[in-house]
């Protein structure tokens, strides 16, 4: 038995002694860790116990693997936002447009410390070769395209989404596909095929702001529903919604929810579709950061668990290739022949330049190196923002730990008001989103989203440094 405990011995005093010195500050964030090879060679041990060690510190989230270059020492993270938001899980009429503005406005100037803004950087996309690409497909491309696709989209371009979900284990026809300008055209023509005026929809807590204003403009009501940081919606309280209130749909983020970073666990993604089922009613599934995770694969959305085809699946290029392109598309299931007419009664089509250009991209390849650099990045400056944040901010600050995407939340102290924390950075050019937009109460008032979607210079480390400042009681 003694043989036995060795090894596992070995590892964890080896994993222990990485570990103090990187809480030490002898190793720092972004220091390469000696290969396998020259680690188990110095301290006589085999490579095994190496790698065992390697791992068990890589679960917990000290250091993390690069593709082909090694090891590397990830930022010790704040404390983890663990607590469950408690709404009243009743229906309330929506007034969140004028107060969202208001704050969002701010967030356009180039002179502003983007961390409110709800975009990531433009360097970070190939935007070069896309011109080149669209310079080269405009030439080809025939002049009876314009109205060769209407409501639908771009065939070759359905085509290659439709390819993107095969690979990913889910088959859906192209034809059941509708390209649309954004995802927030996939995600108003779900909600206007699902909804009626003065009907219900539930939503996370805390939720995206722009789901909150399509619900206003089209007169519907909000249902606020607990929602965990870690794991999505509870499930729960969201059957108690759907007994009690009877909503028309829902309208959800399963993969890297946006304010909070929450993955939902694949099985509880499959219980959420069964749950719906049961009661018949749609999910709007908004998924614009699916691609952007930093594990293995590429996390499945809950319509891949769709067997009633009540999941309005909706997403786009707009996060991960092509801002600006406008190019988003949506799977809506049953609800095909609704979508298809409301997009051809409201804008007709998208973009036939830049649908026939995404085209093109994904079918000559390159997007999936692409993602591989991009998802790289957002990681090393997720790792680079708790570091920050563990510098400059109130000792015990607890943030969430999103495995993808590129935002994450923050609680500020108590007695710490994040609309006070707003105004007074943006009088330094310092733009944050203040936990208020993100619900129909106005609650979250001592919490912020803050994006790491830019590169961590000096500049965001300035910035970080002032929000830590302000956020001290």
């Amino acid at each position: 038995m003694r043989s036995r405990d060795l090894p596992s011995k070995r590892y964890e005093a080896l994993a222990d002694e990485i570990e103090a010195s990187i809480r030490a500050g002898t190793l720092r964030t972004g220091d390469r860790l000696p290969s396998v090879r020259q680690a188990a060679a110095s301290r006589g041990v085999h490579a095994s116990t190496v790698f065992q060690a390697y791992y068990r510190l890589e679960a917990r989230g000290l250091i993390r693997a690069r593709a082909r270059s090694g090891y590397y020492v990830a930022a010790v993270p704040p404390p983890e936002f663990e607590r469950v938001s408690a709404p009243a899980g009743e229906s309330i009429a929506v007034d969140v447009g004028e107060r969202v503005f208001a704050i969002l406005k701010a967030t356009m100037r180039r002179d502003v410390v983007p961390l409110g803004s709800a975009f990531p950087s433009p360097l970070l996309f190939p935007l070069a070769r896309l011109a080149r690409t669209m310079a080269a497909t405009v030439q080809r491309l025939d002049p009876r395209a314009s109205v060769d696709h209407l409501h639908q989209g771009n065939a070759a371009l359905r085509r290659q989404i439709a390819l993107r979900y095969l690979v990913d284990g889910l088959s859906i026809d192209p034809d059941e596909l509708v390209v649309t300008n954004g995802a927030m055209e996939a995600l108003h023509l779900g909600l206007a095929a699902v909804t009626k005026p003065g009907d219900a929809v539930v939503v996370e807590s805390p939720t995206f702001y722009a789901a909150l204003q399509a619900l206003e403009q089209r007169g519907l009501r909000a249902i606020e529903v607990a929602t965990h940081p870690r794991e999505g919606i509870e499930l729960a309280a969201l059957a108690d919604v759907l007994e009690r209130l009877r909503p028309a749909a829902c309208w959800l983020m399963t993969n890297f929810q946006n304010p909070l970073g929450s993955l939902m666990p694949e099985p509880k993604k499959r219980a959420l579709v069964e749950l719906l089922a049961r009661h018949d009613t749609p999910l709007i599934e908004d998924d614009v950061y699916g691609e952007l995770y930093f594990g293995a694969r590429r996390p499945p959305p809950a319509k891949a668990y769709d067997n009633a085809g009540l999941v309005l699946h909706c997403s786009s290029f707009s996060k991960c290739l092509a801002p600006g392109y406008r190019i988003g598309w949506i799977a809506p299931g049953r609800h095909l022949q609704a979508v298809a007419r409301l997009k051809l009664s409201t804008t007709l089509t998208a973009s036939t330049p830049a649908e026939a250009t995404i085209a093109a991209y994904l079918e000559h390849g390159g997007y999936d190196r692409h993602l591989r650099k991009l998802r790289e990045a957002l990681a090393q400056q997720r790792d680079a923002m708790f570091a920050a944040i563990a510098r400059h901010f109130p000792a015990a600050t607890p943030t969430t730990r999103p495995d993808g995407g590129y935002f994450l939340w923050l609680e500020l102290p108590p007695g710490v008001d994040a609309m006070q924390v707003h105004r007074r950075a943006l009088a330094q050019s310092i733009s944050v989103a203040p936990g208020p937009i993100f619900s129909s109460r106005a609650q979250f008032e001592r919490h912020l989203r803050l994006n790491y979607g830019h590169a961590h210079d000096e500049r965001v480390d300035a910035a970080l440094a002032v929000l830590g400042r302000l956020a001290t009681p």
